[in-house]
């Protein structure tokens, strides 16, 4: 199954956050990163957990590796129970939900999925309303111009 987010997007997050270009976020713009998604970290508890002031790209991939399965289940007997790696993803992905169903009403609007992209710097302002409403139509099976949890994990699971 494909992550919650692609090693390019992950890659233009840590460019976007890098504003010096030198090639290193430090933990304050992380922390920036993290309150815009909705994860409530100190600045001592993400200090603590880096151990360091600043991170290069491979250091923010190993970063966002360990939070994405900060609770996964350990291997059991030398094999990977399935099971526990399919209820983390899906934790995963009710996660990533709940910070694009920005009104809580259950359902992510074209709206709310431009305001979180812009959020993130990964929406181009030059981009019209209707490319937003062509992702949305991709996975929306039930036509309502709007996707609820089950479209929104078939898109994030299952998508390259």
């Amino acid at each position: 199954m494909a992550p919650p987010i692609s090693s390019n997007d992950l890659l233009r997050i840590f460019n976007r956050l890098d504003k010096n270009g030198d090639g290193l976020i430090c933990v304050q713009e992380l922390k920036w990163l993290l309150d815009t998604i909705g994860i409530q970290l100190t600045m001592e508890e993400l200090e603590s957990f880096l151990e360091k002031p600043s991170l290069d790209f491979d250091e923010f991939l190993i970063f966002y590796e360990s939070m994405s399965k900060q609770n996964k289940g350990e291997c059991k007997g030398g094999l990977v129970d399935e099971h526990e790696d399919e209820d983390e993803d899906v934790e995963i992905v009710y996660m990533a939900f709940k910070v694009f169903d920005v009104n809580g009403d259950g359902f992510i609007s074209c709206e709310e999925l431009e305001n979180v992209l812009s959020r993130l710097e990964l929406w181009d302002a030059n981009r019209s309303e209707v490319d937003c409403r062509s992702m949305i139509r991709a996975y929306d099976t039930n036509l309502d111009g709007k996707l609820d949890f089950e479209e929104f994990m078939n898109m994030m699971l299952f998508t390259n």
